[in-house]
């Protein structure tokens, strides 16, 4: 969004990435990796450079990805046209060592957009441990965060928390998640997928987003479970895909959770859709105080479509949705208060508008074109390196 915006004020955005295989390890259809290949989406000129591709089961794997497009993107921004700044964003940094690289190249300001603090949050799911090669990795880490002429984290907690790592505050920015609220809006979902999932007459309980380490969804399961007697018309949704599916998938049939349907991942064209088939929808991560500093970008979708909000992230988060009234607000990892939660609104369809009425209005303060515009009059501000200007629209 902030690249199309870019655009439509005059500017020409260029994006390296990689060829589309996220989360499942393959090429979508419609593409074959080859040496590079440029395309146009709306109105945004990308290109794409082959990277060696491997399912998301285990983080060797994924770094070797990760260290494959380091090399791929870098070689490829050598041949799109001098930039007057390149922005590099995480969750992980080996993507940031290209944009550095390049950014050296060239003499040009390099763009850090931390989305994920990245060590901690593989070491916080338990994918590694502290150890020498996460030794050297904070140390990767440190410097490229020196280097940066500007840093844009997605959280006021993530600011903090480079601050207190003796990163200049002056040049670390919050552009938060957002969303496109001329697409993400209230409505009815069409009734054939209501149909196809065989959800008439039930209460759609959905959790969309990624299926990871990080989100604790088992206890969906235990809910799943508990809900079969206390609230027997409720129908537990997860559509997304990610690391845990398949053991989650496993776990339900060998409980026979007959109350609980995977979707699988979707078009990102269709997501609206299954947040307004949604009766409640469930943000949860596990409690990790890391995860205190993160703000879930599914949270603004759900709040733009109008759907209630049950979540169990405390931290930042709740410092934005509790004042307001915009989400039931429960005990990490707890049970119980889940279950209860649910039942609650269930049976209380009042308070469900509630949540509804105030997630919309909270939702207007974030709409991209906004947040896209603010990080380009900071783009704009920044100093440069040689003759070149970052100017325009």
């Amino acid at each position: 969004m902030h690249a199309k915006r870019w655009v439509r004020r005059g500017h020409y955005v260029n994006i390296v990435t990689s060829f589309p295989n996220f989360p499942h390890g393959k090429v979508f259809a419609g593409y074959r990796q080859s040496l590079f290949k440029r395309e146009i989406i709306d109105t945004v000129d990308v290109l794409r450079v082959p990277t060696l591709v491997f399912a998301n089961r285990g983080i060797v794997l994924r770094v070797i990805d990760f260290l494959s497009f380091m090399i791929t993107g870098s070689i490829a921004s050598m041949f799109v046209g001098r930039p007057d700044v390149v922005i590099a964003t995480s969750p992980q940094f080996f993507t940031a060592i290209a944009g550095w690289l390049v950014s050296a190249i060239y003499r040009r300001p390099f763009v850090f957009e931390v989305r994920d603090l990245w060590p901690d949050s593989i070491i916080a799911v338990g994918a590694m441990k502290e150890g020498r090669a996460i030794r050297i990795i904070r140390r990767i880490e440190q410097f490229l965060y020196r280097r940066a002429d500007l840093i844009v984290v997605v959280t006021k907690s993530s600011r903090d928390v480079l601050i207190e790592r003796d990163i200049d505050p002056d040049k670390i920015i919050v552009v938060t998640n957002g969303i496109d609220t001329g697409v993400l809006s209230p409505g009815i979902a069409p009734p054939e997928l209501r149909q196809r999932l065989a959800l008439e007459r039930k209460v759609v309980v959905s959790y969309i987003g990624t299926v990871g380490m990080a989100h604790g969804l088992q206890l969906i399961l235990d809910a799943a479970s508990e809900c079969r007697t206390r609230v027997p018309d409720v129908q537990f949704v997860i559509v997304g895909s990610g690391a845990e599916l398949g053991t989650l998938r496993e776990q339900a049939g060998k409980r026979g959770l007959a109350n609980v349907t995977f979707v699988g991942q979707v078009p990102h064209t269709e997501i609206v859709d299954y947040w307004r088939l949604s009766d409640i929808t469930l943000v949860l991560l596990r409690d990790i105080p890391l995860f205190r500093t993160v703000i879930p970008s599914k949270i603004f979708e759900a709040m733009a479509t109008g759907t209630p909000i049950i979540t169990n992230v405390r931290g930042e988060l709740q410092g934005i949705l509790e004042p307001l009234g915009a989400a039931e607000m429960i005990e990490p990892d707890c049970l119980p208060a889940l279950v209860g939660a649910i039942e609650a609104l269930v049976k209380t369809p009042a308070r469900c508008r509630e949540l509804s009425s105030a997630g919309i209005e909270t939702a207007k303060r974030y709409d991209r074109i906004g947040l896209a515009d603010t990080l380009l009059e900071a783009l704009q501000a920044l100093p440069q390196k040689s003759a070149g200007k970052f100017t325009g629209g």
